[in-house]
């Protein structure tokens, strides 16, 4: 289990509100994990279409960006570019040359990567690893992706999710992800079956021989501040972000 960090304390007012978590975690290349007071960022949950190109208009002007690329997420191992991707992709990894990129979540585990290709320019991916998406290898098929488009010194950012102390499951599944993902099987606070989704997901980026940071985790269950579809299902979904700035 991945060690998860003190709550970041709120931020205040103003554009800096809108986020959980935001780092510049490469020079040129930022990283942010939105919170609820940046509001609900997808189209199937929640409030009317309109709020949500609200809230998506607002957090790309608090991040300097025209847009941010978003994906049709449906828990698979699909990795798209986004340069090549269309409006919205259907995929659970969306990479980058440059563009900034999304990934939603309210449980999931949402994973920043960023790297670099041989001529100085920055590789980046949004990744969506769920239950299934993490058994059936989202993160290193988006890992290899990246790489056999010749990205290198690739990092891993884990950001807020249910962890394996509140993700209760039947022990079957719990058995069957942990065949899957060694390391997965956990127990909840009360002593019954669990599964363990950041520390998976680390546990594959490490494999793939990429450094994992974990500071902006948080279980998404316990902290209000964070969307989360077990507490509250519908509300709405927070986001995982990586863009590049001047």
């Amino acid at each position: 289990m991945i060690d998860r960090a003190a709550a970041p304390a709120p931020q205040g007012d103003g554009a800096e509100g809108l986020f959980w978590w935001r780092r510049d975690i490469r020079p040129g290349v930022t990283a942010a994990f939105t919170q609820v007071s940046a509001g609900n960022l997808a189209f199937h949950v929640g409030e009317d279409d309109d709020g949500v190109r609200a809230h998506r208009t607002a957090l790309a002007e608090a991040a300097g960006v025209d847009r941010f690329q978003y994906m049709e997420q449906v828990h698979g191992n699909t990795a798209v570019w986004a340069e090549q991707a269309g409006e919205v992709p259907v995929a659970d990894a969306l990479l980058s040359r440059g563009t900034p990129v999304a990934v939603m979540v309210a449980d999931c585990v949402p994973i920043v990567l960023v790297g670099q290709f041989p001529d100085g320019s920055p590789a980046l991916g949004a990744v969506h690893a769920g239950r299934v998406g993490l058994a059936v290898g989202v993160v290193p098929a988006a890992v290899a992706a990246l790489r056999d488009a010749g990205a290198g010194g690739l990092e891993g950012w884990i950001g807020p999710s249910i962890c394996g102390r509140c993700y209760e499951v039947p022990a079957t599944l719990r058995d069957e992800v942990d065949a899957a993902v060694p390391g997965t099987a956990s127990r909840t606070s009360w002593g019954t079956p669990a599964l363990d989704l950041p520390g998976g997901v680390a546990a594959q980026l490490a494999a793939a021989g990429v450094p994992v940071h974990s500071e902006a985790a948080a279980c998404t269950l316990e902290e209000e501040r964070l969307f989360s579809h077990r507490r509250a299902p519908g509300e709405g979904r927070f986001a995982g972000l990586v863009w590049v700035h001047a």
